[in-house]
């Protein structure tokens, strides 16, 4: 399976805003599903199902509402579940910091919600990705006192740790978006 086909939104051309790490190729199409669902069956006898071992089994997809900041916990617990069902557990720490970040901000500084995917690609490679309804890019601290707040580290935590991220702007908002290889 290629990179275009294990993260279908994923655009890499011009939109790109931010990026870190290496480069991957432009994906084909894009969708977005409203339900709350984690597919993690095999479903490999419904028709048209994809096979065992494919990304779509190792998908997480959330919708959550506007200012909801409580289901950054729930995010973290089904994050947390999803990755020890997919076998890689030892990723579950590093995920959950870095997708309570890019979920608290999309919250606290959007008005639309967000939409939380994780995804675990053939090559073990997970992205986590946060969409919001904002196109106003996220910038880092500027204050002199910041080192002092109480907050605006978030992004500082996501370069620190993460394999790669990024951050792409879309027609209806951008998505914030890391990628973690397992150990």
């Amino acid at each position: 399976m290629d990179g275009q086909s294990r993260f279908p939104r994923q655009r890499t051309s011009s939109g790109d805003a931010y990026r870190s790490g290496p480069a991957r190729g432009p994906a084909a199409g894009s969708g977005t599903s409203t339900s709350t669902s984690t597919s993690t069956s095999t479903g490999a006898d419904l028709p048209g199902a994809p096979a065992p071992g494919c990304a779509l089994h190792r998908r997480l997809h959330l919708t959550l509402d506007p200012a909801d900041l409580v289901a950054v916990g729930a995010v973290r617990h089904r994050l947390r579940t999803a990755l020890s069902h997919w076998g890689v557990p030892e990723l579950s720490d590093t995920a959950e910091l870095l997708s309570s970040e890019l979920v608290t901000n999309a919250l606290l500084h959007t008005t639309k919600g967000a939409v939380f995917d994780a995804v675990l690609g053939s090559d073990s490679r997970l992205r986590i990705e946060v969409q919001d309804g904002a196109s106003r890019l996220p910038g880092r601290r500027r204050d002199p006192e910041a080192e002092y707040a109480t907050s605006g580290r978030g992004l500082l935590l996501v370069e620190a740790l993460a394999d790669s991220w990024g951050v792409q702007l879309r027609g209806d908002g951008k998505v914030t978006w890391f990628e973690l290889a397992t150990p």
